[in-house]
Parts: structure tokens; C-alpha cells; sequence
């Protein structure tokens, strides 16, 4: 089963844009889109500075660890998941059900500002992703199951 639509080059242009202007209007170090099996789809801000790929999946197997504990206390979902640490605080925050809105960010940062500014951001970007969903449903791809080594399946020529 596919976990991310298809994706092309102006939804990609309209999901960084979204993340830029989250950046700018919390002053949060990076933020990410990733799915749920913790690839990364996304990201803008201070990219060097992390291993985003380990934090992708990291956030990823939290955030799933978060969803049982949800269910244990009968909830059905919880819909975010904050980390607080001595430098850097993770929040992250579901899209859909098959991505995340991961967004790093200093400590000094308040994590109000940005839960305010992440809500709307998530829901744009929940929306352009249903979009390129809604272009081809049966299109799209399920990371989990990649070649990284054969990407050719992946790439095509745009048609003249």
C-alpha cells in the first residue's frame, strides 16, 4: 500500500514553502515532512547541522510508540508528540495518517508558538498532499519498499 502520493516538482515547491514560512514565523531551527515509516519527504532550515535521516526515523518510531501508549489510555489518537531538551525541543505533529510534521527547534523558542504556527502549516501541507493524492490514487509509492540501489522506477523523462 502506497504511504506517500506522488509527488511532483510544484508539490514539492509548495511543501518547502510551507515549511519556510513555519520557520520564519517561529524561528525554529528545521522542520521535516516524513511518513510514518520514518522517511524522510522534505526539509528546510539548518539541514547540515542534524542527521535528518536519523531523525526522521527516530521521530517516526516515537511517534508510533506515542500511538499505543494512546490506545492503553483508550484514546484513539494523539495527534502530537513534544520532546523538551537542554538545547534543542522536538515537536511533532501528525499531517495525515500516513505523514508527520517533525519541526526542531531551540529551547528558548516557546513550544506555544510553535504548536500556534505547526497547526496551520500541517493542515496546508495535509491539504497538498491530498491533493497529489487525488491526482492518481492509485499512484504514489511505499518507501518502505524502495531500491535504493535500482531508482530508475522512480524517475522518468517529462514528456516534450
Amino acid at each position: 500500500m502506497a504511504t506517500v502520493p506522488q509527488l511532483f516538482e510544484k508539490d514539492m515547491v509548495r511543501l518547502e514553502a510551507e515549511l519556510l514560512e513555519l520557520l520564519a514565523q517561529t524561528d525554529a531551527t528545521t522542520a521535516l515532512i516524513i511518513d510514518q515509516g520514518g522517511f524522510l519527504i522534505a526539509s528546510r532550515g539548518d539541514t547540515r547541522q542534524f542527521d535528518l535521516t536519523s531523525i526522521a526515523a527516530l521521530a517516526a518510531g516515537a511517534f508510533l510508540a506515542n500511538q499505543t501508549i494512546a490506545r492503553l489510555v483508550r484514546e484513539t489518537h494523539f495527534h502530537s508528540l513534544y520532546q523538551e531538551g537542554e538545547q534543542f525541543s522536538l515537536f511533532v505533529l501528525a499531517l495525515d495518517y500516513q505523514c508527520l510534521l517533525v519541526v526542531i527547534f531551540e529551547v528558548q523558542v516557546s513550544v506555544g508558538l510553535v504548536k500556534y504556527y505547526a497547526l496551520p502549516a500541517a493542515q496546508r501541507v495535509a491539504r497538498q498532499l491530498q491533493l497529489a493524492h487525488s491526482r492518481n490514487p492509485n499512484s504514489g509509492l511505499d518507501l518502505s519498499e524502495l531500491n535504493l540501489a535500482d531508482t530508475s522506477p522512480l524517475f522518468h523523462r517529462k514528456p516534450d
